[in-house]
């Protein structure tokens, strides 16, 4: 199996986009989520564990302490002055500081003497309980005077015993602020590498995804590459208009009329591209929303109810018609969120619909929008297709009036064309509006062409075949200078290019090879200059075109002979190898053959003759 090669250009095409939508997108994230939070609370308690409280050491306090037992009756002041001194020395702090920091883990301090600070062990530092109990185990032991409780009592050594540790809140906490926003810092470090790595990683997936949906399932597209870009163009158009709603902080992005996208897409291409357009759309804007599931449920149930009430945009009124549906849509779903998640209307926000009804209104006045890609693009809706086909319009009314003939085999090429289209499921519409115009390059010579001869002598009686030949083959390149000149879209002007494909003006050329048959011919000459069809519509035409011209000169109608005819002239187009771009089967065909069949019984229909009245 030969593999395909990737398009370079098309490719480039999806790495732009990518590299667009990464470089708009937000830098800092939308939404805090739970995991986020919990890091922080984590961060928070990290913090009054892991900074040191500072205490400050009042010297004052031991000095007057040890003074007053000095000054006091107490008896053995010697032994008893050295163990306050040690005790005041490690320091003394309030029992309920000492209880908090035990229940926060912490192990040591800072204590601060002057312009020193020192850490110390907490286990060393004593409270002005465990400082008394401490000097009492002490003193009451074999090599001390103090031989009995009652008399260590006596000496009621707790008035002397008072906090010398003062714990400082304000550095406390500042120490604690300061470590606490490094942790964070660094948090959010980490957290933004991994933010906008995560970013690159879905949104590359998404677009590669996109791209494969082309290079897959539409090949024709693919290789085609106008609407591939129209597809990925209008997707990132929306997101960058969403990425700069919450960039600038504007307005809620459920005023976004995304309903736009599949309508758009589904006018000019095709259903299961709008789906996949819209899907790819709403999945990278969903990742800048609050509520992704909400987000994505509503904007996928608006797409599916825009593209199957929107079928053909051939009247104005059928986008008004498909906006109120779409506002049907939204506020179904969001009511239907609600029930589901709170089981009544408490969470009810009236705002929501204020958006839904800006959104309604943006959607209804699209057309403009979809005028001007049609105009940017080439493309051709259906409602420029009924606008074109109006006989009245200035084209369709001066080829009626220069050539009326042609005008009314006009008509019925695109009676029989349109009529197959619908058969074999092709565009009827635009196969009807394309039969209208692809005879125009007739209005240049009118008389040359034996429709539009209605008595006199035959021009071409005149003039060499050549030159005969040179003015028939004209019609096509002269017809496209007059689309052009009318500003025909590009649709219509190539059924004018390929209505003859690469044939022959089949008259003059086996003509001039039975009257010269041993002159040289010059193939050029008696050669259309036009294009193969290669779409099922301008095919359509060409066997259309084809047979209605052929079938006015049978002698007779009857069912054998047109079906002799049909079958001659579209057999003869095939082998000659006019149809082989053209996308059509077998099956295809045969039910266009058949249809051509009972539209030309019903044309040249047997009708009796009315007896006149006798008198």
């Amino acid at each position: 199996m030969v593999r395909k090669k990737f398009d370079v250009q098309v490719y480039i095409y999806f790495i732009i986009g990518a590299l667009l939508v990464i470089f708009l997108f937000p830098g800092e994230k939308i939404f805090t989520s739970p995991v986020r939070e919990n890091k922080k609370q984590g961060a928070e308690e990290k913090s009054v564990q892991s900074i040191k409280p500072v205490f400050h050491l009042e010297e004052n306090t031991a000095t007057i302490q040890i003074n007053r037992f000095k000054l006091s009756d107490k008896i053995h002041k010697t032994e008893i002055t050295e163990q306050l001194k040690n005790v005041y020395h490690r320091g003394i702090i309030n029992i309920s500081d000492y209880i908090g920091l035990q229940e926060n883990n912490v192990d040591s301090i800072f204590i601060v003497q002057g312009n020193e600070r020192e850490i110390h062990s907490v286990s060393n530092i004593y409270t002005p309980k465990s400082a008394y109990i401490r000097i009492k185990e002490t003193l009451l032991n074999d090599t001390c005077p103090i031989s009995t409780y009652e008399e260590f009592n006596a000496l009621n050594l707790n008035e002397f015993l008072c906090e010398n540790l003062i714990r400082e809140d304000g550095k406390t906490k500042k120490s604690q602020q300061n470590g606490l926003q490094k942790i964070v810092q660094r948090i959010d470090i980490h957290e933004q590498y991994g933010y906008i790595s995560g970013v690159v990683i879905l949104i590359s997936g998404l677009f590669t995804c996109f791209f494969f949906y082309f290079y897959y399932m539409r090949e024709r597209m693919y290789a085609g590459k106008k609407d591939v870009f129209f597809s990925l163009m209008i997707a990132v158009l929306f997101i960058v208009l969403t990425e700069l709603f919450f960039g600038l902080h504007l307005f809620s992005i459920y005023i976004i009329p995304y309903a736009i996208i599949p309508i758009v897409v589904r006018i000019f291409l095709d259903s299961r591209t709008a789906q996949a357009t819209h899907l790819f759309t709403v999945s990278i804007c969903s990742l800048m929303s609050s509520q992704p599931f909400d987000f994505i449920l509503m904007q996928l149930i608006v797409c599916m109810v825009s593209i199957y009430v929107l079928k053909d945009l051939t009247q104005r009124s059928e986008l008004i018609k498909c906006s109120f549906y779409i506002l049907g849509a939204y506020i179904l779903t969001y009511a239907g969120l609600l029930l589901f998640r709170d089981g009544d209307f408490s969470n009810l926000r009236l705002i929501m619909l204020l958006y839904f009804v800006v959104n309604f209104i943006f959607v209804m006045f699209a057309y403009p929008f979809i005028y001007i890609l049609e105009k940017i693009f080439g493309y051709i809706s259906n409602v420029t297709l009924v606008e074109l086909s109006d006989i009245n319009s200035k084209a369709l009314r001066e080829l009626s009036e220069t050539c009326p003939g042609t005008f009314q085999h006009s008509l019925q090429v695109s009676m029989l064309a349109a009529a197959a289209a619908t058969k074999i499921r092709a565009n009827p519409q635009l196969v009807r509006t394309g039969a209208l115009y692809h005879d125009i390059g007739k209005i240049s010579n009118p008389q040359y062409f034996v429709e539009n001869r209605m008595s006199g002598p035959n021009p071409h009686d005149y003039i060499t075949l050549e030159e005969s030949a040179h003015i028939i083959t004209n019609h096509v390149p002269e017809g496209i200078k007059i689309a052009v000149r009318h500003n025909f879209p590009p649709a219509i002007v190539q059924f004018i290019r390929t209505h003859h494909g690469k044939g022959k003006a089949k008259y003059f050329y086996n003509t001039f090879k039975n009257k010269f048959p041993d002159k040289p011919i010059n193939e050029a000459v008696f050669t259309y200059d036009g294009e193969n069809p290669d779409t099922r519509e301008t095919a359509l035409i060409m066997m259309a075109d084809s047979i209605e011209a052929a079938s006015r000169s049978l002698e007779d109608y009857s069912e054998e002979s047109l079906k002799n005819l049909i079958d001659k002239i579209i057999d003869g187009q095939i082998a000659d190898g006019l149809l082989a771009n053209a996308p059509l089967t077998f099956k295809n065909i045969l039910e266009i053959k058949q249809v051509f069949l009972e539209k030309l019984l019903s044309i040249y229909h047997f009708r009796i003759k009315y007896p006149e009245e006798k008198k």
